[in-house]
């Protein structure tokens, strides 16, 4: 049996938006303010979910990826590239835009459902498909980078709250990975 597991950038805030300015916010690019090796290879201690799991995405953020990690040659992105990746989405893709990517058929819940039952699930960003899964209870773990900074503005990860355990914490660059299960 998988679990969900949730990766985000976060702020000390809570803040999970626009981590890489990309978004065009004031406040945005604050998780690059401390270079690409702070948010460079498997900063969410991944190992092995990377190729026996699947990497789920919200359309935008699939989008996203699609532009950057096709072209990318290192040792991480060859990884992120050979990933199954789904996105949940109204709209079809191309599938074609970034290797092994595919659109979910049905509810988004029915298939995490169905695919927790035999295989780990990572969500990458995507603040939606996590806001529709934390409302159905379908979270089982947080893995965060907090970095270093406050922003005071910009949308947050637990806008109506959530208990979690925390299961460990380490340095990871700039900032502090934070393992948590809300089981």
């Amino acid at each position: 049996m998988g679990k969900l597991i949730v990766v985000q950038f976060i702020t000390l805030d809570g803040v999970v938006e626009d981590p890489d300015g990309r978004g065009g916010t004031p406040f945005g690019g604050w998780a690059m303010r401390y270079g690409p090796e702070g948010v460079a290879g498997d900063k969410f201690a991944l190992g092995d979910i990377m190729s026996t799991g699947v990497l789920l995405f919200g359309r935008t953020t699939w989008e996203h990826f699609a532009t950057l990690w096709p072209s990318r040659e290192n040792d991480f992105a060859k990884v992120m590239n050979s990933a199954t990746k789904v996105v949940a989405t109204h709209r079809p893709i191309d599938p074609y835009a970034w290797a092994n990517s595919s659109e979910i058929d049905g509810s988004l819940e029915d298939w995490v459902r169905a695919t927790v039952a035999v295989r780990d699930i990572v969500v990458i960003g995507s603040g939606s498909v996590v806001s529709a899964l934390a409302a159905a209870e379908l979270v089982d773990e947080y893995r965060l980078l907090t970095f270093p900074v406050a922003l005071g503005a910009g949308r947050q990860l637990f806008r109506g709250g959530v208990e979690v355990t925390l299961m460990s914490t380490e340095m990871a660059g700039p900032g502090m990975l934070s393992i948590y299960s809300t089981r």
